[in-house]
Formats: C-alpha cells, structure tokens, sequence
C-alpha cells in the first residue's frame, strides 16, 4: 500500500448517524476485530476487551444511556469498547489505570473505524454516555470501564468533510521556548 492510499482512507473516513438496514456480515466483524487486536499498546499489555452487540432491544437501550442519541438503534452492530485499568495499572501504577488503558483503546477504536471504512462501512465513535448505565445494560464485569460505544453498519449518507486546522496552527517544532 502507498502512503497517499492510507491517507486518503483516513481523509475519507466519516462520522455515520444513518445506516441501511443491512447486516454486517461476520467475515468483515472479524477482521475489524483483528485490526482492533493489533493496535500498539503501552508494554503491549493490550488492556482491551470489546463488546458485540447485535440485538436491537439492547441497542435500544444504549442510545438511552447516551442520552437520548437515538440514531445508533439504526446501526446494526455497536462494538462496546472496554478498558481494563488493572491490565496497565499492574505494570504503570496509576498512570496505567489513568490514562494508559485510554490511550491504548483509543489507538485499537482508531483501527476499529479505519478498518470498518476500508471495508465500505460506516462508523461513529460516541463517546457521550452514562457510563454506569451503560455497565449495568450490559453486565459489564466489575473493573472493565467502557470508553466508547462504535456503531457500525452500511452508511446511509456521505457527510462532506468537515473543515480541518491549518498544520500551521497545530504543530510547533522542537519546543514552545
């Protein structure tokens, strides 16, 4: 793969809110879950664990515990993205529960979306929810904290690209001395 094709995927890649209502099929689940496994972690502790949820009466529901955002229950997956604090925790301490466990979901959601994007399907990271309702719809273990909820599905619209900060304003080089 060329650079420039990678970058176009990641320029095209787009926040979906309306779905066909058509399944994802199981071969594409899987290699979205496998791009998912294969993100850098801190220590590559892999302090990751991820939710499959297909049925619409729990879809439902989570659209509930994110305040309302009923859009979702027209994707037909969403992939509950868990994180275990202990998993970093044991080897960083309290920068491990803190923030390394997040960051590493964040890096296996990232791969989440591009992959289901390469694949002709849409995504939308929400990140806005009541996250013990969203542990308790679900029975989540006690110590797993969801960090996102992924819905995935064949996109029903093509949003235009939302405007982007000029490199300029957003990098600085060697330091802000």
């Amino acid at each position: 793969m060329k650079a420039e094709d990678l970058l176009e995927i990641i320029k095209s890649r787009r926040s979906i809110r309306r779905y066909k209502s058509l399944p994802v099929e199981e071969e594409k689940l899987r290699l979205i879950l496998e791009a998912a496994r294969w993100a850098p972690s801190a220590g590559n502790l892999q302090p990751w664990h991820f939710l499959i949820v297909r049925d619409k009466r729990l879809r439902e529901m989570l659209a509930e515990a994110a305040y309302g955002q009923t859009w979702m229950v027209e994707a037909p997956v969403h992939i509950v993205v868990l994180a275990d604090p202990e998993r970093s925790g044991y080897r960083y301490g309290d920068r491990g529960r803190a923030l390394y466990c997040i960051q590493d979901t964040a890096l296996a959601i990232q791969n989440i979306m591009l992959m289901a994007h390469a694949l002709g399907l849409g995504t939308c990271f929400v990140g806005a929810f009541d996250e013990r309702s969203v542990s308790k719809i679900l029975c989540i273990p006690k110590g797993l904290r969801p960090v996102a909820i992924i819905t995935i599905g064949y996109p029903a619209e093509s949003p235009e690209p939302r405007p982007r900060r000029p490199l300029d304003d957003i990098v600085s080089r060697e330091s802000f001395c």
